[in-house]
């Protein structure tokens, strides 16, 4: 569903930042080449990720999801020198495109990617994280959330995508309650329960839960 009107929403990015010539590039070849191009961040969420990390100014971000590369983009943009991000995906498929987006961007040294389960893979990353952003299966949202929290550093933020599910956490948006919707249902509800973490919940895009630790 469209959360604004669709002329609020196109003068709203008029208004925003502009992508870079490489963001560009990644969102126009992802939506001509890749599978549910949907799922990349885009300019308007993009820039805001990008604004976040450079007001947080982390020394290490982790992120669940990497797609083709978008959002790890944005959010390398604001580590601090010497930094690290480490990105996790189940796609092989996609990783020589993505490591070639990073090499572009000049990010080779500060972005490790892996590929594979991160639920297998979190555990084993030594790390305490500053920013995490989560956009994976939504099924695993707090799995993802649970294994993160001890390792995220006071003051540390997490934000996790596709918290409205298209609207469907409201009951009169969906025909019928989906795992995905309940798992997102209850994910929501156990942030907002969390008394580690104090949570806003922005409806821009596909909405987005964003906690940050006391």
């Amino acid at each position: 569903m469209e959360f604004i009107d669709e002329d609020l929403q196109h003068y709203a990015e008029a208004h925003t930042s502009p992508e870079s010539e490489l963001l560009h590039k990644v969102n126009r070849q992802t939506h001509l080449n890749v599978m549910k191009p949907r799922m990349l961040s885009g300019h308007m969420q993009g820039r805001l990720l990008a604004m976040f990390s450079h007001m947080i100014k982390p020394k290490q971000i982790l992120e669940v999801g990497t797609y083709t590369g978008y959002s790890a983009l944005c959010l390398a943009e604001g580590l601090q020198q010497g930094g690290t991000l480490y990105t996790i995906d189940k796609n092989e498929e996609l990783e020589d495109r993505v490591r070639g987006y990073f090499a572009e961007a000049g990010f080779s040294e500060s972005i490790k990617y892996y590929i594979g389960n991160a639920l297998d893979i979190i555990p084993n990353i030594n790390a305490e994280f500053d920013l995490v952003f989560i956009d994976a299966d939504k099924i695993n949202n707090a799995n993802y959330y649970d294994l993160v929290i001890d390792r995220l550093a006071t003051g540390g933020y997490i934000i996790v995508d596709n918290v409205l599910w298209s609207g469907k956490v409201l009951e009169k948006y969906r025909k019928k309650l989906d795992e995905d919707t309940a798992a997102l249902l209850a994910f929501n509800q156990k942030v907002q329960e969390d008394d580690r973490v104090e949570n806003v919940l922005l409806p821009v895009r596909d909405g987005l839960m964003i906690a940050r630790k006391k």
